[in-house]
């Protein structure tokens, strides 16, 4: 079933019934190592697929790239003393344009992430909060509330692997002026969902996403509104909770943050103006 999924099998227990030995399908995950020119810069636990978009995404959520033509190319290759040995791909080598600055990793930083928490590696609040070149404060978009409501099907509706294993994240981006799914990744790591997203957006050179919501499937981190700021996206959504250091954020930097977005219902935390309703009467 290729490195996405894999098959185990597996003991089902129903109480009361009995037990039987059956095939389960996984989500894979596998470690990915991201280089710059040769030079080792993070690794990450990441489900495989798309990981030139999931690198891009990540230099962009590091500020070390804001366009994509500052992305010049890829390529995956052998881990430290592989020799002639298999490629796993599971080491990217990323090349920048000409006059990029590669990345400065501080001793603040500690670029090992994993799966679920992309910002673990963080010394303290302080070196986390980057600097974005794009300012979505100013981005006049518009969003109408049943148009928004209708996302999160629409992203379940697509999530090929997710039916599959039940055991992955997902991410999509949507154009608000003509309601299109852009893209849309799945990944076991909520962050790395997102960075493929932006990956995405980054090799069609398309920062900054002006005019568009960010849809995820699970909760809003702090890490998440950091990454919509960074890729220039105005609207961050999401199914779940937001933490409330991911509404801090999105409020000093002006991102419309919407949580528990579920039926017809959502709680707009920030910036709510760009949520368009078609009543302006409080609810209850």
């Amino acid at each position: 079933m290729g490195r996405i999924t894999t098959r185990r099998a597996v003991t089902k227990v129903a109480v009361g019934v009995g037990a039987a030995r059956k095939v389960d399908t996984l989500a894979v995950e596998e470690p990915l190592e991201i280089r710059v020119s040769g030079s080792p810069l993070a690794v990450t636990m990441r489900t495989p697929g798309h990981d030139v978009e999931l690198a891009a995404g990540f230099l962009v959520s590091e500020g070390v790239i804001s366009r994509g033509e500052q992305f010049a190319s890829a390529i995956h290759c052998g881990g430290p003393g592989t020799g002639g040995e298999l490629n796993q791909y599971n080491v990217l080598d990323v090349t920048l344009a000409p006059g990029v600055a590669p990345p400065a990793v501080g001793v603040t930083r500690n670029f090992y992430t994993t799966s679920s928490c992309g910002m673990c590696g963080k010394a303290s609040i302080d070196a986390v909060e980057t600097v974005s070149s794009h300012d979505v404060s100013s981005d006049p978009v518009d969003v109408d509330a049943r148009e928004l409501a209708a996302y999160p099907d629409r992203l379940r509706e697509q999530q090929a692997v997710f039916d599959k294993t039940g055991g992955l994240h997902a991410a999509a981006l949507f154009d608000v002026a003509t309601g299109e799914l852009l893209v849309l990744r799945e990944d076991v790591g909520r962050h790395n969902a997102v960075d493929k997203v932006i990956g995405w957006a980054v090799l069609h050179d398309r920062l900054p996403l002006r005019g568009t919501v960010l849809q995820v499937s699970g909760r809003a981190s702090f890490e998440l509104v950091q990454k919509a700021v960074m890729a220039g996206i105005p609207v961050l959504a999401a199914v779940s909770a937001p933490s409330s250091l991911a509404v801090e954020l999105a409020d000093r930097a002006g991102l419309t943050l919407v949580g528990f977005l579920r039926g017809e219902t959502m709680n707009v935390y920030t910036r709510p103006e760009r949520i368009r309703v078609e009543s302006p009467a409080p609810i209850g």
